[in-house]
C-alpha cells in the first residue's frame, strides 16, 4: 500500500514519528517520506539517523499544525497523512490551556482542512485513553479532536479524503512513561507509587505503529480502532523493575485515573470486536453506505474496555521482556 506514495507525519520527531519512520522505511518504498514538526534540533538529529544519501525518499518539514499556510505547501502531492502532533503532558495542558486547545483541537481543523483541499486520498489521526471519559484538559481537547477527524467524513461533501482515528493505552518506555521513571528511581532504592490499586494497558513502540499502519491499510473512513492490549497493575510493574527496592505511596496525581479507559459504557451501542481490535462506529450516516464489509461482532450493551477488570494481564516475565526491548 505505501510502495510509491508520499506519506506525511505530522510531530514526526516526537516517540511515535521516528518509529514509525524506521518501520515505513524497512517495510516499503515510498515515494517521498516527509516529517512534519516544528523543532529543527530534532529534525536535524533525524536526518542523522536518516540521511538522505541512503533514503532518497525523506523530506524534513519545518512547520506547525497552527499554522495552515504551511500545512498547504506541505502536503501538496500528499497520498496519507498520520496525525501525531500534539501537546500531550498532562500538567504542561492544565497550566497553558490555550495553547493545547491551540494545538489539539484548531491544528486538528487544519489538517482536517487542508487534506481535503490538497486531495490526501486517507488521515489517521493518534488518541489517547485520557479522551474516553476525560477528567483533564488534555484528553478533553482530544475528545474534541477525535470528533472532528470522524466528523470530517461528512465535511469533506464529494471530496475522496476519508479519516479515521486509532486510541491505545502507555507507549512502555516512551517519553514521561513509568518504566523509564521507575528505571531512575531504582538507584535510589525507593519507588514512588501514586495508589497501589492503580492499572495500566500497555503497548510497546513497535506494536502501536504497525497497529496504526494496519489500521491505515484497512480503513474506510470514520473508525476509531482499538486494539486489544493487556495489562498490569503498579505494584506488579514495580516487582518486576525493583524487587528489591521499598514502595512510597505519594497520592494520585491530578488529572490522573486510577484505572485506564478505552471504551466507556456509553459507546457500547455503536462497538464491534474483531479477533484484536475493537471498532467504536460513529453515529453519521455516511457509514452505512461506506461500510458494508461488516465481519464485526456487536458487544454487549453494559461492555467497557477498562484496565482494572481487563482479562487479559501481563505476567512478570512478558513484562520483564518488554522492558529488556526498550
Amino acid at each position: 500500500m505505501f510502495n510509491e506514495k508520499t506519506i506525511l507525519i505530522t510531530g514526526g520527531t516526537g516517540s511515535f514519528g521516528k518509529k514509525c519512520t524506521e518501520i515505513i522505511l524497512r517495510q516499503y518504498k515510498p515515494k517521498r517520506l516527509i516529517v512534519f514538526s516544528r523543532d529543527e534540533l530534532k529534525q536535524f538529529e533525524m536526518a542523522q539517523q536518516f540521511p538522505d544519501t541512503k533514503f532518497e525518499c525523506m523530506r524534513f518539514f519545518i512547520g506547525d499544525v497552527r499554522d495552515k499556510e504551511r500545512m498547504y505547501r506541505a502536503f501538496h502531492g500528499v497520498d496519507y497523512v498520520i496525525h501525531a502532533a500534539a501537546l500531550k503532558q498532562v500538567p504542561a495542558a492544565e497550566y497553558n490551556p490555550f495553547e493545547a486547545v491551540k494545538t489539539n483541537i484548531l491544528g486538528a481543523q487544519n489538517v482536517i482542512n487542508v487534506s481535503i483541499d490538497q486531495g490526501v486520498q486517507k488521515v489517521i489521526a493518534l488518541s489517547t485513553d485520557k479522551a474516553a471519559n476525560p477528567i483533564n484538559l488534555y484528553g478533553a481537547t482530544k475528545l474534541c479532536s477525535d470528533k472532528l477527524f470522524i466528523a470530517g467524513n461528512s465535511y469533506r461533501g464529494n471530496d475522496n479524503t476519508v479519516f479515521s482515528v486509532v486510541r491505545y493505552g502507555n507507549v512502555a518506555g516512551s517519553r514521561g512513561s513509568v518504566i523509564p521513571f521507575f528505571l531512575k528511581c531504582r538507584k535510589d532504592g525507593i519507588l514512588p507509587i501514586t495508589d497501589p490499586r492503580m492499572t495500566r494497558f500497555w503497548i510497546t513502540l513497535e506494536q502501536g505503529v504497525n497497529f496504526v499502519l494496519g489500521c491505515l491499510e484497512k480503513m474506510v473512513g470514520g473508525e476509531l480502532f482499538v486494539p486489544k492490549l493487556p495489562s498490569m497493575n503498579i505494584m506488579d510493574l514495580a516487582g518486576v523493575i525493583a524487587p528489591e527496592c521499598k514502595t512510597e505511596i505519594i497520592g494520585i496525581r491530578p488529572g490522573e485515573k486510577l484505572h485506564e479507559v478505552m471504551i466507556p459504557k456509553d459507546d457500547a451501542r455503536r462497538t464491534l470486536e474483531y479477533d484484536g481490535h475493537y471498532v467504536i462506529q460513529p453515529d453519521f450516516r455516511f457509514w452505512s453506505r461506506r461500510f458494508n464489509n461488516n465481519s464485526g461482532k456487536p458487544v454487549v450493551e453494559d461492555f467497557e474496555y477498562c484496565s482494572g477488570t481487563n482479562p487479559w494481564q501481563l505476567s512478570f516475565d512478558e513484562m520483564k521482556e518488554i522492558i529488556k526491548n526498550l
